[in-house]
């Protein structure tokens, strides 16, 4: 089957589909605990990090073991562009999440992690 994406995406989208293995898993087990009668927020209602949150609580799960080196916090905070407190919000309180260009970029800064072939230099 032919691919509908540039080669360079490849480290990218290998990690979309660890993501997506890891989610349908969460899915599942986050449909069991939601509370069905629960009212969902509005129409353009600020999602916090939770059960309903799958998609990104893979992506913490797949972040959080690049984390655990001194100074990577600083460092993934300077990428995205935001305070290293934020990064603390993101991964280790989940109390906030980031928006999608800071989300795609955090998707990039992992899949360069995880690529033994990047030609990007690996932050530790």
């Amino acid at each position: 089957m032919k691919k509908l994406y540039h080669p360079s995406l490849e480290p990218l989208v290998a990690v979309l589909q660890g993501v997506e293995v890891v989610t349908r898993e969460m899915v599942r087990e986050a449909s069991r605990r939601i509370d069905k009668r629960r009212a969902r927020a509005g129409r353009g209602g600020t999602l916090r990090p939770s059960a309903e949150t799958p998609l990104w609580n893979a992506v913490i799960s797949m972040v959080r073991p690049h984390l655990q080196n001194r100074g990577s916090r600083a460092l993934l905070a300077r990428e995205l562009g935001v305070h290293r407190a934020r990064i603390g919000e993101f991964f280790s309180r989940q109390s906030a999440m980031p928006d999608a260009e800071r989300t795609l970029l955090l998707l990039l800064w992992l899949s360069r992690q995880t690529d033994p072939t990047s030609t990007q230099r690996r932050q530790p």
